[in-house]
């Protein structure tokens, strides 16, 4: 299977408790929703939830909360992945602003290898995005000061750190950003293009 993005598939939905998740064209993503309750005050929303995860048949341990702020429109974090014995499975949110979020099958077995699959995150819509082990992820601000929190199952460990280059051609991302106008770190500047990369997960 060459890379690229993953062709449509039906999607299918389950609910449990306040939570609805919704396949995404490549197995084991899930696009989730909570529910919210609004009055006068404002909002409340649960936005984990262990028996309702478990009950859609997400399983997870997940060990550690990171938040990111990113302060200009255009700014790229990824694709970024952690190696086994530390590879991570990823619960995805945007708290403020919005984000194009992606994620690249990256597992040997997979008859999607290299194929992606980008959704819009957006704060207060009540959305996440559910990547188990086995894929790379990034994402692309849509806003000014954008926050993300993202849940993970492994602890960083820097020895396993990993990724692919965000505007690798051969994976046809499109992303909403020009290359030379791209926010990037110096360390995501140098990452590897797919076809360089060892196939590290099953």
């Amino acid at each position: 299977m060459l890379p690229g993005v993953a062709p449509p598939i039906t999607s299918k939905t389950a609910r449990a408790g306040n939570l609805t998740a919704s396949t995404l064209p490549l197995p084991g993503l899930l696009l989730l929703e909570v529910r919210r309750f609004a009055d006068s005050r404002g909002a409340f929303a649960e936005t984990y939830s262990r028996r309702d995860f478990s009950a859609l048949g997400v399983a997870d341990d997940f060990v550690q909360d990171n938040w990111s702020r990113s302060d200009q429109v255009g700014t790229i974090r990824g694709l970024h992945f952690q190696r086994p014995p530390h590879a991570q499975a990823k619960l995805v949110r945007v708290v403020r602003g919005r984000i194009l979020d992606v994620a690249v099958d990256l597992r040997r077995s997979s008859p999607r290898l290299g194929q992606h699959v980008s959704v819009e995150l957006v704060a207060g819509d009540g959305r996440m995005l559910y990547l188990p082990a086995g894929f790379a992820h990034g994402f692309c601000t849509l806003e000014p000061m954008t926050e993300v929190a993202y849940k993970v199952t492994a602890d960083y460990a820097p020895e396993s750190d990993g990724g692919i280059a965000w505007d690798d051609p051969d994976l046809g991302i499109e992303w909403p950003v020009a290359r030379r106008r791209a926010v990037l770190s110096e360390k995501d500047a140098r990452l590897p293009r797919f076809a360089e990369l060892p196939l590290v997960f099953s």
